[in-house]
This record gives structure tokens, C-alpha cells and sequence, in this order.
């Protein structure tokens, strides 16, 4: 199957001066717009200077990466490791997708952000206050971020269900939950190997669980793991898919009768 080819995103720099028009005003979600001037919430990250441009056919595939939100027990190489996915994501033509933390998954999305990436973060909170003030969680490196307010449990759901693929790196608990949920759904799964023992781990369960899972790739190498996973997500959008085409039962019904077009 060739390779799908899509150029890098381009940075272009905002003009140095500007004289905005304060002829609107309005008010959303605590944050003040006007035409052309937009005074950020004081918890809001403040715009950058420079914006990206993508080209057409960007973001086709779009990537999840699952890890702790906090790397104490990762090692020292889980930072690079995770920066490197986020740059790798985003040079291969994908939108990284994660839920919205901090720890590995931020890292990757710094690392996207570095390459003009576009990074999308589901939320467990229900709005902006809730997420910075109550779950103590970033605003940064997120172009997009979806306020499910359904929790940590409901919003692995709804994050890894909106992920083309998932890459897992080290993780704890809560990882394991959204490896859980991509393998029920039957997505790629790639499993980021490294110094830390997540992949040991999810390799005996996979072992032990008997159930036969040909989407679920190792791999060392950030490089090779996301072009392993993009080439499966391509190849899997060219075919019609069952709803809950799992080992268990081909379909809702049983009847593979639900199809998703």
C-alpha cells in the first residue's frame, strides 16, 4: 500500500502591528472578545505571536496518546520519549488527541506543538473554571479543548472513542483504563517501549487474556510506531466497519446488521 504523503504544517508569523476595531463587544464563558482584541480569562494561556497553517489533507488520522499525568516513576528518558511522539505526530500529517493533563501526555503535546502540530484535549470537567480550579489541570499546548464533565472514567470513553488510534507510554491505573477501552473498540493500538514497565505489563495481560488482538503493535522507535499506526487507520478508512466488531459479538444486535459507513 503506497504511503500517504501529506506536507508538514507551515508557521507564518503575525503582522508586528495592529490596530483592532472596538466596535463589538461580548462576553463567553468568562472570556471578553472584541473585534480584533480578545482580553483572556487570567487563567487562559495568552495566544502565541506566531499560528500555524495546515495543509490540505492535515489531520486525516488523529492519534491518542494515553500516560501518567505524573512521570515521577517513568524515568529520566519518559520526557524526550514523549516529546518526540508529539513531533512525530504532527510532521506524519496527524492531530495528536489527549485528555487534556499533564505528565507524558502534555509532553506529547508540547512535543506537536513544536512542529506546528494541532492538539485537541478532552477534559474530565464540565467548563474552563472547573477544569484549571478543581481538577488542577493545563490550558497550555491545546488548540481545542472538549469539556465533557463526565469525570476521569467518562471522559477516557469519549477521548479514546474520538481517537483514530492510541499510543500508549508509561502509565499507571488510569492508562490502563483507556488501553482497555481502545482494545473493547477494536482500535490500532501501538505500545510505546521504554524504560519504564507499562509495556512489560500490558504484554502479560495480553498474553494472559486469550483474546487474539492483530491491532495492537510494540515498538521503541516514536518514529516507526506512528507510521505503523497511521498505515492501519488509512487502510481500516477504505473498508466499512462493524459497530462493536469485537471478539465477543460482531454487532449491537448480534446480527452484523449496525455498520459504520
Amino acid at each position: 500500500m503506497p504511503q500517504r504523503s501529506v506536507s508538514p504544517p507551515t508557521r507564518l508569523r503575525s503582522p508586528k502591528k495592529t490596530t483592532p476595531a472596538l466596535a463589538f463587544t461580548g462576553k463567553f464563558n468568562d472570556t471578553i472578545f472584541f473585534m480584533g482584541k480578545r482580553n483572556l480569562h487570567p487563567n487562559h494561556t495568552a495566544p502565541p505571536l506566531n499560528f500555524c497553517r495546515l495543509p490540505d489533507g492535515y489531520g486525516v488520522v488523529k492519534i491518542g496518546i494515553s500516560g501518567a499525568a505524573e512521570t515521577g516513576a517513568c524515568g529520566l528518558d519518559a520526557y524526550e520519549k514523549a516529546k518526540e511522539l508529539g513531533r512525530e505526530i504532527a510532521k506524519q500529517g496527524s492531530i495528536i488527541t489527549t485528555g487534556a493533563t499533564t505528565g507524558f501526555p502534555m509532553y506529547a503535546a508540547m512535543g506537536a506543538k513544536d512542529e506546528c502540530g494541532f492538539s485537541i484535549g478532552f477534559s474530565p470537567a464540565a467548563n474552563e473554571r472547573e477544569h484549571v480550579e478543581t481538577y488542577k489541570l493545563p490550558l497550555e499546548f491545546m488548540d481545542v479543548i472538549v469539556y465533557t464533565g463526565f469525570g476521569y472514567a467518562g471522559r477516557d470513553l469519549l477521548f479514546v472513542r474520538s481517537s483514530d488510534a492510541m499510543i500508549i507510554g508509561c502509565g499507571r491505573i488510569g492508562t490502563l483504563n483507556e488501553f482497555a477501552v481502545a482494545f473493547e473498540d477494536r482500535r490500532p493500538i501501538g505500545i510505546l517501549e521504554g524504560t519504564w514497565e507499562t509495556d512489560e505489563i500490558l504484554r502479560h495481560v495480553i498474553k494472559e487474556a486469550h483474546r487474539p488482538n492483530k491491532k495492537i503493535v510494540f515498538d521503541s522507535d516514536p518514529k516507526a510506531l506512528v507510521e505503523r499506526l497511521i498505515e492501519m487507520v488509512t487502510k481500516e478508512k477504505e473498508t466499512t466497519m462493524l459497530v462493536y466488531n469485537n471478539h465477543d459479538s460482531r454487532s449491537a444486535s448480534g446480527k452484523n446488521q449496525e455498520v459504520v459507513l
